[in-house]
């Protein structure tokens, strides 16, 4: 097969990353695959790329993927990368493509999805309502109000031991500039982002928060973003506080949301845990892989 691999602009440049792209198409210039290298630029994380890359299935087996893999992996190189990851669903054609082409699975994420017309609100209420001695918790829609913003930002360091095992995802540092722009993110594409923090009340700080997405026309199904509690402040039952604090909030608010969806690490027992103990059932798995350069 005549296959040809062209370079592309893409303009989808943000603020933490820039982002590289090639088409492959045949001698008839068909597009047949495509591949997107992302390079993350914070300080912490320079050492990573991420690789997105599809074929159309009926061009598979003819070293369209190998092609292309081979374009973005030397461009990885020639930026100084350290290592790329990819994700592939468990038992894919690319789960198998990037285990044959030297990729190490570092990570197994389980996803998970709440029916919101299964929930309990009489059991989620009284799940709520129990007393959480030392703790209240606090809501907003869209970005952290400016009294929350400083002490939002720090909470965020809650997910940095988050079991990641070894995909070398590198630290990210948060703070008020950062939040504020997720939020503008998310608002910007048209959607909804709902927040929910438990604040220690002797402080008045945040000592835990987790993040909802909504669909802008409040159908289909919201995602669920970080969950996460400060280590001093562990023990408590805060995350599943939370989190059920979000189920109520977008059961009652959008009658026309179908269900909430979520993702965890394998490793990761606690959260997954919680998630059981909330009504989320699996949907599907996916494989983390790593290759170092």
């Amino acid at each position: 097969m005549s296959l040809r691999i062209t370079p592309l602009t893409d303009l989808t440049h943000g603020p933490h990353s820039r982002r590289l792209a090639w088409l492959a198409s045949d001698a008839d210039s068909i597009p047949v695959g495509t591949a997107f290298l992302r390079l993350f630029t914070d300080p912490g994380q320079e050492h990573l790329a991420e690789l997105t890359l599809g074929v159309h299935p009926a061009e598979r087996r003819k070293r369209v993927g190998s092609r292309l893999l081979d374009a973005a992996v030397a461009t990885a190189r020639d930026n100084a990368r350290r290592c790329v990851v990819a994700q592939a669903e468990a038992g894919s054609p690319s789960d198998r493509f990037l285990a044959a082409r030297g990729f190490r699975k570092v990570l197994t994420l389980g996803f998970f999805r709440l029916p919101l017309a299964d929930v309990d609100t009489a059991a989620l209420a009284e799940l709520i309502e129990r007393p959480h001695p030392g703790y209240r918790l606090v809501s907003w829609q869209g970005a952290v109000p400016d009294g929350l913003a400083q002490t939002f930002a720090a909470s965020r360091h809650a997910m940095d031991d988050m079991p990641m095992d070894d995909t070398d995802y590198g630290s990210v540092t948060w703070d008020v500039d950062r939040v504020r722009a997720a939020a503008k993110a998310v608002e910007e594409r048209g959607d909804q982002l709902h927040t929910v923090v438990a604040i220690d009340a002797s402080t008045g700080s945040i000592a835990g928060f987790t993040e909802l997405v909504i669909p802008g026309n409040g159908a289909g199904d919201g995602q669920h973003y970080g969950t996460g509690v400060l280590p001093e402040h562990r023990g408590h039952g805060l995350g599943r506080w939370m989190k059920a604090e979000s189920i109520r909030q977008a059961h009652g608010r959008y009658p026309g949301l179908g269900g909430l969806l979520t993702d965890t690490a394998d490793s990761n027992m606690h959260m997954k845990q919680i998630n059981d103990s909330l009504g989320y059932t699996p949907t599907h798995t996916t494989h983390q892989y790593r290759l170092d350069l």
